[in-house]
């Protein structure tokens, strides 16, 4: 089963690390992202730039409205995403409730609806 998993991170508490414990931190994190890459979990991860590089788009009343930033004001914002592959969502919960990421982020995880995503990529191209 393939299962998205949305990192949610507090910024703040990001940038208030020293760049010593920022180095260990990454350095921690990506040895869990390489047990998971030998255990046949890993199937791609995408970090994501500041949330302050974001433009959100909407649809209201007939147009389409650009925002610079986020979608909400939060404290939390989409950091990455983490393409999974395990047995069900529990066994993904079970091995990001590991990851040391879990210290500074939030971790949403949804199954991939693997038929639809399917059909869509490989309907045709209107005529």
């Amino acid at each position: 089963m393939k299962i998205l998993c949305l990192s949610y991170i507090d910024e703040q508490k990001f940038d208030r690390m020293s760049e010593s414990q920022r180095a260990a931190f990454i350095k921690e994190c990506l040895a869990y992202d390489n047990d998971l890459r030998k255990n046949g979990h890993f199937v791609r991860l995408e970090g994501l730039q500041n949330a302050r590089n974001a433009k959100t788009l909407r649809y209201r009343s007939g147009k389409v409205s650009v925002t610079d930033g986020p979608f909400a004001e939060t404290k939390e914002q989409i950091g990455g995403i983490l393409l999974l592959d395990t047995r069900n969502l529990d066994h993904a919960a079970e091995l990001m409730s590991k990851h040391p990421g879990i210290r500074v982020a939030t971790f949403e995880m949804r199954p991939i609806d693997e038929q639809s995503t399917e059909n869509v990529n490989t309907a045709e191209p209107p005529a």
